[in-house]
């Protein structure tokens, strides 16, 4: 399978030096970086374009959903992603009707962010579980029947963390995490967790 190029623009050098770091260990991904939305603009026409390129809204030069617009139509033939700490839904959601594939929120987990990347460049969209202020999204048909913690943990499972990321993110216990998991896969038939994964994502694709 051919690797998967991504372009993190994002004018704070920490930062991009951490994704890099995520990024470079995952199998199948040459990362390139920019910090600005002319920067951003250039590495697209000379290197692009991309896979998916990483954006972050509040770098110089991009101005809201102006710069979503510019960076997509540069990027065309490849996806792009926003990046921010913290972003209103209307922002998310006017930013994908410009385009753009999904939303990255910067404390993602690092496998989270790596499955999130590659849900992308295969023509998928991603945002986060939690986007729309914690409140749960409706359960895709074929999952009704789990309850809405169930889902979380589903969701998560989804995007490839640990028992231990889950419970970290959700803010429970390991152990509940568990007795989560063993629910999940009774009531989807599932014999592992590898399996009520590819289960669940088949459902919430749909």
């Amino acid at each position: 399978m051919a690797g998967i190029s991504v372009l993190i623009a994002d004018d704070h050098l920490l930062l991009r030096e951490t994704l890099v770091h995520f990024l470079s260990r995952e199998p199948g991904f040459s990362v390139s970086t920019a910090g600005s939305l002319a920067e951003t603009l250039s590495r697209i026409a000379t290197d692009g374009p991309f896979d998916v390129v990483l954006l972050d809204v509040v770098m110089p030069g991009m101005q809201g959903l102006p710069g979503v617009s510019e960076v997509v139509a540069a990027n065309a033939g490849g996806a792009v992603v926003v990046m921010s700490g913290n972003v209103q839904r209307s922002f998310v959601e006017g930013a994908m009707q410009r385009g753009a594939k999904g939303y990255v929120p910067k404390t993602l987990p690092a496998r989270a962010l790596a499955e999130a990347m590659r849900q992308v460049a295969s023509g998928r969209s991603y945002l986060p579980v939690d986007l729309y202020s914690g409140v749960p999204a409706p359960a895709p048909e074929g999952l009704s029947h789990l309850s809405p913690q169930e889902l979380r943990v589903l969701r998560y499972l989804c995007q490839g963390l640990s028992n231990k990321e889950i419970a970290r993110e959700m803010d429970i216990g390991e152990v509940t995490v568990k007795t989560h998991m063993r629910a999940i896969c009774t009531k989807l038939g599932a014999r592992n967790r590898t399996q009520a994964a590819l289960i669940g994502t088949a459902h919430f694709r749909g």
